[in-house]
C-alpha cells in the first residue's frame, strides 16, 4: 500500500470514527431525560404519593406501594426519590424514571420527616422512639453511615440554605438542635418552651441564615429566632378566629406550615383552626394579606418552582391541596390528592 492509499484509508477510518462518536453523543443527548418541575405530595393514610404539575395544577402521576409515607426528598440529578416509610420503618429509594421502589434502608428507629444535603450526598431522617436523633444515610452506599445524637426525638429536619447546618426540631424536648453538616455534631440549641413543629428560614445577602421561623405546639402563630445570636427575638400570634366562624378542630397542630418567598420579602403562614393562609412582610413582620382556604386541616406548604408566584397548601382533613396566588392571595385551585396529605416539596423530576 503506497502512502496516498494509506492516507485515504486513514482518512476514511477517521471519518467513520468521528461519525460513530458523534452518533454516540447524539444518542446520549437524545436519551437524557428532560427534567420537569413538580410538586410532590405525600398521602399519609394512603399507599401512594401524588405528583402535581405546577403548570396545570393537575395530578399527573403517582408513586405507589409505600404505606404511611411521610417525608420526601429528591436527589439533585432527579435519579432518586427518597421517602420515609413509617409502616416498614425504612427510608425507601424510588427510581426517578420508573417511580418504582428499588430499595428499603432499615433505620435505627421510627421515622418522621426527612431532609437532603444540598449536594445530595446525605439524606437525614428524623427519628421518634427511645433512640430519637437522626439517621444520616450515605446516598452512594445507600446505608446508614451515622446516627446523629440529639438527646431527644426529632420531628422535622431542615438543611439551611447555605448547606452548612442541619436543624432538628423536637416535640418532646421542646428545642431546636443545630448540627454542623461537616462533623454531624450538635453545635448549639435553642429551648423553645413548647414542642417544635414546622420551621422555615430567611437568609442574609451572603446566603447565610438570618432568622428561623418556628411553629410550636399550642400556639396559633410562630416564634422568631436570630440565627447569629441563637436567641428568640419575637413571637407573632396570628389573627383571632373570624367572628361567627366555627373553629376547626382536628387535623393536627393548630398552626402547621410556613414558607419564605425567593425575594425574602414575604413569610407565608397557615392556621388550621382558622383554615386560613397569612402573608407577613419581611423583615418588619407586618400582616399584609390573608385568605380563607377551600380545604380544611392545612398542614404543610411548598412554593411553586419560581418560589414567588404560588403556594401549595396540603389540607389533611379534606384530602386536597389549596393553590394560592401569592400576589393576590386568592385560592386559584383545589387539587384532590390521596388520603390525609402530609408533607409536600417542589423538585425537578424525570416524570
Amino acid at each position: 500500500m503506497n502512502w496516498t492509499t494509506k492516507q485515504r484509508t486513514f482518512g476514511i477510518c477517521t471519518s467513520i470514527s468521528g461519525l460513530v462518536a458523534m452518533g454516540a453523543l447524539a444518542a446520549s443527548v437524545l436519551a437524557a431525560p428532560t427534567l420537569k418541575p413538580r410538586v410532590i405530595q405525600t398521602n399519609y393514610a394512603a399507599d401512594n404519593i401524588s405528583i402535581i404539575d405546577p403548570a396545570t395544577d393537575k395530578v399527573v402521576g403517582h408513586i405507589e406501594g409505600i404505606e404511611l409515607n411521610h417525608g420526601v426528598a429528591v436527589s439533585p440529578d432527579a435519579k432518586h426519590i427518597y421517602v420515609s416509610d413509617e409502616a416498614e420503618e425504612t427510608l425507601d429509594i424510588v427510581d426517578g424514571q420508573t417511580l418504582q421502589v428499588t430499595k428499603r434502608i432499615p433505620l435505627d428507629g421510627h421515622p418522621n420527616n426527612i431532609a437532603i444535603a444540598r449536594d445530595g450526598s446525605r439524606v437525614y431522617v428524623a427519628l421518634l422512639g427511645d433512640m430519637g436523633g437522626l439517621d444520616s444515610i450515605d446516598t452512594k452506599t445507600e446505608a446508614v453511615s451515622r446516627h446523629i445524637v440529639t438527646g431527644s426525638t426529632v420531628h422535622n429536619p431542615y438543611v439551611t440554605p447555605d448547606g452548612k447546618f442541619l436543624l432538628a426540631g423536637s416535640q418532646t424536648a421542646k428545642k431546636v438542635s443545630v448540627i454542623d453538616t461537616k462533623t454531624e455534631e450538635v453545635v448549639w440549641e435553642v429551648p423553645m418552651g413548647a414542642g417544635v413543629r414546622p420551621m422555615t428560614m430567611s437568609v442574609n445577602p451572603d446566603g447565610s441564615t438570618k432568622w428561623l421561623f418556628v411553629q410550636v405546639t399550642g400556639f396559633n402563630g410562630f416564634v422568631v429566632v436570630d440565627f447569629a445570636t441563637h436567641k428568640i427575638i419575637n413571637r407573632i400570634e396570628l389573627p383571632a378566629i373570624t367572628a361567627g366562624k366555627k373553629l376547626i378542630a382536628g387535623g393536627g397542630e393548630i398552626s402547621h406550615g410556613m414558607a419564605v418567598t425567593k425575594d425574602q420579602k414575604t413569610l407565608l403562614v397557615n392556621s388550621r383552626v382558622n383554615t386560613a393562609l397569612y402573608a407577613y412582610s419581611l423583615p418588619d413582620l407586618k400582616l399584609k394579606a390573608q385568605t380563607e382556604l377551600g380545604g380544611k386541616g392545612c398542614g404543610w406548604m411548598t412554593l411553586s418552582p419560581d418560589r414567588m408566584s404560588k403556594v401549595y397548601v396540603a389540607n389533611t382533613m379534606t384530602d386536597d391541596v389549596s393553590v394560592v396566588d401569592i400576589a393576590t392571595m386568592k385560592e386559584v385551585a383545589l387539587i384532590h390528592v390521596g388520603y390525609s396529605p402530609k408533607r409536600n416539596i417542589t423538585a425537578m423530576m424525570m416524570q
